[in-house]
């Protein structure tokens, strides 16, 4: 983050940081004016190219509600060599990365854990990463500044959907997501494919934004959706956060909705009133639904079916790649299981009815 990101941060925690995080603070103020220096020794060295950087070929949007396989989705279709994504090291320093990635690369791979506290899976400066961080720490509205401050009303939660969202504002965030994903296409020099759960109630917009773009919307069982995702939060904010998160019980807390759970319901209704809504707008050869049984079942026709349905790259060069993953990587890939209690499925049966109806889960 720069000084004006990190200083509007911490005003709006209004200087409730628990004791236990202040290493966090001082970490970041020390990072702070490195990325200041390092973002205008950037714009000296290479704003040319960064002016006249385009995109190489279409974007495809992996989207869907966290914890619903887009991670898993995202690892395999970069797998194929003809595509690249936004990677950690460029959505954790989107000021600088195109000077500063090789120091991090080379010398820096310790700062990372080994695993993602979520689910375990592999983490490396990288590896494709949600974009959606990358806009946050650049300082533009993201429903991700909740992470820092999980014990404070959620904020930005209308760029989920960007409702009421004037359209000035709009225009700026995406604005702001161009200029990142044409950062990132100057480094790759290859078709972006580009994941964020974020994304999901965007779609209108992004489709207006990036008119060749094509969408891979992942849907889920919500009754594992739900547990997995009040985890995720928890871990995330265990792990990032400015302030100790809320005990995470979920049996004890089996039979109440707790303000957690809450974020989580009104987080998914809004993405998907606004989804639901505007899917029927984007043209069917631009998008494709997946479910996440069917990827875990069979990764391999899977990824088949959806370059077949949305005419990317000849899938038959990289079905040798995906059929290695899937012999070695996919054997050993367990789903986590959660449990739900009878309050919450009937808790969400009622909040997410029209996304239960919408892709058949019984």
């Amino acid at each position: 983050m720069r000084p004006l990101t990190w200083l509007g941060l911490l005003r709006e925690g209004s200087g409730q940081i628990h004791p236990s995080r202040i290493s966090h603070v001082l970490g970041v103020s020390l990072a702070v004016p490195f990325n200041t220096l390092l973002a205008g020794l950037q714009q000296v060295l290479c704003g040319r190219r960064l002016a006249t950087a385009e995109l190489h070929g279409p974007p495809v949007f992996i989207i869907g509600h966290w914890r619903s396989g887009t991670t898993l989705l995202h690892e395999l279709m970069v797998l194929d060599e003809r595509y690249s994504s936004p990677s950690t090291f460029q959505c954790f320093a989107p000021h600088h990365f195109l000077i500063s990635e090789w120091v991090f690369q080379k010398f820096f791979r310790w700062l990372l854990p080994g695993k993602r506290p979520m689910d375990n899976m592999a983490t490396g400066w990288d590896r494709p990463q949600e974009d959606e961080f990358a806009l946050m720490n650049l300082g533009l509205p993201s429903p991700y500044r909740h992470i820092a401050f999980p014990r404070q009303v959620p904020r930005d939660l209308e760029y989920l959907d960007f409702e009421g969202v004037s359209r000035t504002d709009r225009d700026r965030w995406l604005a702001g997501l161009r200029r990142f994903l044409l950062g990132v296409s100057s480094v790759t020099g290859r078709p972006l494919v580009i994941k964020s759960p974020t994304h999901t109630g965007r779609i209108a917009e992004l489709a207006k934004a990036f008119p060749d773009a094509r969408f891979i919307h992942v849907t889920r069982d919500p009754r594992s959706l739900f547990p997995s995702t009040c985890r995720l939060w928890h871990s995330l904010a265990d792990v990032q956060g400015l302030q100790v998160p809320r005990p995470y019980k979920p049996v004890e807390d089996a039979e109440t909705t707790t303000p957690e759970k809450q974020y989580v319901i009104d987080c998914f209704r809004r993405m998907y009133a606004a989804f639901l809504r505007d899917r029927s707008k984007i043209d069917p050869s631009r998008i494709v639904e997946l479910k996440y049984e069917d990827l875990i079942a069979d990764p391999v026709e899977s990824l088949h079916s959806i370059y077949q349905r949305l005419r990317l790259s000849d899938f038959e060069s990289v079905r040798p790649t995906i059929e290695k993953w899937a012999e070695s990587e996919h054997r050993s890939y367990k789903v986590n299981r959660h449990q739900l209690s009878d309050h919450d499925e009937t808790l969400i049966r009622e909040q997410w009815r029209d996304y239960f109806d919408a892709y058949g889960y019984v």
